[in-house]
């Protein structure tokens, strides 16, 4: 067995955040559907009727949709 060292060794990137998916999935909104309606440019309010949640829950998914993208990978730990 070849011994490598730690500090070659390749590292998998992490998640700091759970993904916009799970998230959805969590919460009972199909995430296609929610990717579909940011894209198609509907107000949150229409949004939270839509999928049967707060405009607060649409709003919270939406800044995580713009700032993070789907997932949030970061690196290597």
């Amino acid at each position: 067995m070849k011994y490598i060292r730690k500090s070659t060794r390749s590292r998998v990137p992490w998640s700091a955040e759970p993904s916009l998916e799970r998230m959805t999935e969590e919460i009972g909104v199909n995430f296609n559907e929610f990717v579909d309606a940011v894209k198609n440019k509907k107000s949150d309010a229409e949004m939270a009727n839509e999928f049967n949640v707060s405009e607060k829950t649409i709003t919270n998914l939406r800044e995580h949709f713009m700032h993070k993208g789907v997932g949030s990978i970061m690196g290597q730990d």
